[in-house]
């Protein structure tokens, strides 16, 4: 709570960082509750074709006449869910393997580091599409028998892969920390005081690692989010009828040619997409500056 109460202090201070948040919650509100009230729907086909932004259509139509503005919020709305899932993942697995790499010690956190370094060897995204693509028809059928069909099998394919290939520099970081605040003469005290080893990792250590787990936050959620936009542009991550950033932006990318030129469906999903990286970068930055007393950064 110290953490999120310095983080909003700084924002309000900085004007810069203001904006940042406001544009993320606009987007955010934007994704999950503006796509049913632009008077278009995501997958609504009209001979529209490819017409330019106009007081009808304010991002212009793609090439099956779908309003663009819709089809770009409703390609925010999973590429944020996407990055949140995966990043939730991902920061439980490396805050989780991190804090037992630092707190065990000895021959345990080496045998733990060294499988953190092998791991960071293998190409992540090269893993992940071989993953996805030969994971995809056991998932289905799996979900399919199970009845859960509300979610598309390689969208949870996507939460868990990529979310599993963001954790290992939070590993690290973490085991790091974790490594300085058992030396402390608190966490000695505890031991002293009887206290199991849960007790003093989730009482003591996870508080004090707040800062730097929300400082990672900021910094994985972008990461998370190019990688999902770098599948769907190859075909990889979301298909249709869903659609995220990345899929637009490969519609775009197909319709590119030396004769006409469609900047509209190119400038606003991936325009879109650079601001939203850029507001996070921001305010990671901005958080880093809240959390970390020896910053020298806004006052």
């Amino acid at each position: 709570m110290k953490a999120l109460l310095s983080f909003y202090l700084v924002v309000r201070r900085d004007p810069l960082l203001s904006v940042c948040a406001i544009f993320l919650i606009t987007l955010i509100v934007l994704a999950a509750w503006g796509v049913e009230h632009t008077g278009y729907a995501a997958t609504q086909i009209s001979s529209a074709s490819l017409q330019e932004p106009s007081r009808t259509h304010w991002f212009g139509t793609d090439i099956f006449g779908r309003d663009l503005f819709t089809r770009t919020l409703y390609g925010a709305r999973f590429s944020l869910l996407i990055a949140a899932v995966a990043t939730a993942i991902s920061l439980f697995v490396g805050v989780s393997y991190g804090m037992i790499s630092g707190y065990v010690g000895g021959r345990v956190d080496n045998v733990m580091m060294r499988l953190i370094e092998i791991l960071y060897a293998l190409p992540t995204l090269i893993l992940v599409i071989v993953l996805v693509a030969t994971l995809e028809a056991p998932m289905t059928q799996l979900m399919q028998g199970l009845g859960w069909t509300a979610i598309p099998p390689r969208f949870v394919l996507l939460f868990v892969f990529i979310g599993l290939t963001e954790w290992l520099t939070m590993a690290r970081i973490i085991r790091g920390q974790v490594l300085v605040l058992r030396q402390q003469a608190y966490i000695q005290a505890s031991f002293a005081l009887g206290q199991s080893h849960l007790q003093i990792l989730w009482r003591h250590l996870l508080p004090n690692l707040s800062g730097i787990i929300l400082v990672y936050l900021t910094l994985t959620l972008p990461a998370v989010m190019l990688d999902e936009s770098f599948l769907s542009f190859l075909g990889l991550g979301v298909q249709a009828p869903y659609a995220s950033w990345g899929t637009l932006v490969s519609e775009a990318a197909g319709l590119i040619n030396p004769i006409h030129s469609y900047w509209w469906m190119l400038l606003f999903p991936g325009g879109l997409m650079a601001l939203t990286l850029l507001a996070l970068n921001f305010l990671g930055d901005g958080l880093r500056d809240a959390l970390d007393p020896r910053s020298c950064g806004r006052q």
